[in-house]
């Protein structure tokens, strides 16, 4: 008996390059300036950029939003209400290799139904991260 099996292809740089183009033109258009942060599905830097007008911590910012987004495969912005207090993460440990970030702005990246990402984009208001970060994954439908 045989099985097989599907496995979407990665993110690549070229996709992650992708993305970032598209987070910044949607910032751009919005007259915001942003950091925007991909990640594979490993939680390895794929791209990253910084614009030198943004706020140094959006660097960080968008680079937890993502991984926030990756390991718990969600938006962060349908995570936020979570961890309030009584809220399904409330106790989540933070002893993962970097803290989890529960702002608007991190959103996973699919191919095929599988995880194969995030990227993350901070340095305007939460809501404006999230549309950015929406925005770009479009790019790979």
């Amino acid at each position: 008996m045989s099985t097989t099996t599907t496995v979407a292809a990665p993110l690549t740089i070229e996709d992650a390059e992708a993305l970032v183009t598209a987070a910044r033109r949607a910032a751009e258009a919005a007259d915001v300036t942003v950091s925007v942060t991909v990640l594979d599905a490993g939680g390895h830097l794929l791209a990253f950029r910084r614009d030198d007008r943004a706020v140094l911590i959006s660097g960080e910012t968008s680079t937890r939003k993502a991984y926030t987004a990756l390991q718990l495969n969600a938006p962060t912005a349908d995570l936020v209400d979570a961890v309030q207090p009584g809220g399904l993460f409330h106790t989540l440990p933070t002893a993962l290799d970097r803290p989890l970030l529960f702002i608007a702005g991190g959103v996973p990246v699919h191919r095929d139904g599988r995880l194969i990402g995030a990227i993350g984009v901070g340095g305007g208001a939460p809501e404006q991260d999230h549309g950015f970060a929406t925005e770009a994954v479009k790019v790979l439908a």
